[in-house]
């Protein structure tokens, strides 16, 4: 019985920061220093890095 309790409470509160994700990620990337702290470990992250940089820095292509 207390195994389910747990379950129960466990899955809504997952469900809860799911529904919320945005609205929470939103919040804690407004404080200046938690942002630059997830960057910084963002891109520490080579496979992160290696997909994210060159599409930073390259010129977009126009039809001419």
């Amino acid at each position: 019985m207390r195994a389910a309790i747990i379950f129960t409470a466990v899955l809504g509160l997952f469900s809860i920061l799911f529904k919320w994700r945005y609205r929470i990620m939103n919040t804690i990337l407004a404080v200046s220093v938690l942002r630059r702290l997830a960057v910084t470990l963002s891109m520490n992250m080579p496979a992160l890095k290696d997909k994210l940089l060159p599409a930073l820095f390259t010129s977009p292509k126009t039809k001419a």
